[in-house]
């Protein structure tokens, strides 16, 4: 749930939202303004999933190029998934090209920042099943990951991939994008918005609202 802006006057709220209703009091111009400034975080978890809670999480470990990182958030947004960043990064989130990638949907990502990946192992509790590591290396391919409702998308930075640690953590997930020879590995923007488009087939279709 967002906190951010909750002071505001909940007309202000309303002007966000397709729903109209008006405060009681102010216990009820609280909900209400929780509720609204939430509302579009899970919304489109909510259309995706009917059921259990829908959740697509892209996890960046020590990414280094700013535009990469604004473009995956960008598609982050697309896609109703939340962003984590795991220090070290290789620039600064205030960076005017980090935010020039993502363009004016910047403000609007999900994204969280963490001092390192024990920290957001232990806020986010993923269970092993849940977490798809991608590394050159991986013996599978991402077509066969699990079509389950929680995913943790692992990468790695662009030039050294993810830590031996992390790989050595999850021994058993490890998933590869195909490709020919001729390059030694794809932009990492590119391999998110693959692996991410391909965890949501037949979770909607073309003309459909996220």
């Amino acid at each position: 749930m967002v906190l951010f802006n909750c002071r505001l006057p909940i007309e202000e709220k309303r002007k966000n939202s397709v729903l109209s209703v008006s405060p009681v009091n102010e216990v009820n111009g609280w909900w209400i303004c929780l509720f609204f400034a939430s509302r579009k975080t899970v919304a489109m978890n909510n259309t995706l999933s009917k059921h259990a809670p829908f959740e697509r999480h892209v996890v960046l470990v020590a990414p280094e190029i700013h535009w990469n990182t604004g473009n995956i958030g960008r598609t982050c947004l697309g896609t109703g998934s939340v962003l984590h960043l795991i220090e070290p990064l290789g620039f600064s989130l205030e960076n005017k090209r980090v935010k020039r990638a993502g363009l004016d949907y910047w403000p609007h990502v999900d994204v969280r920042t963490w001092n390192h990946f024990q920290a957001f192992f232990e806020a986010m509790a993923p269970a092993e099943e849940e977490i798809c590591l991608f590394t050159k290396s991986g013996s599978r391919s991402f077509w066969d990951m699990p079509p389950i409702d929680r995913m943790f998308l692992v990468f790695g930075s662009e030039t050294k991939g993810l830590p031996p640690d992390i790989l050595t953590r999850y021994p058993d997930v490890h998933y590869c994008i195909p490709m020919t020879g001729a390059i030694r590995s794809l932009n990492l923007s590119t391999a998110v918005g693959i692996v991410l488009y391909e965890t949501l087939r037949n979770k909607f279709s073309c003309g459909s609202t996220l």
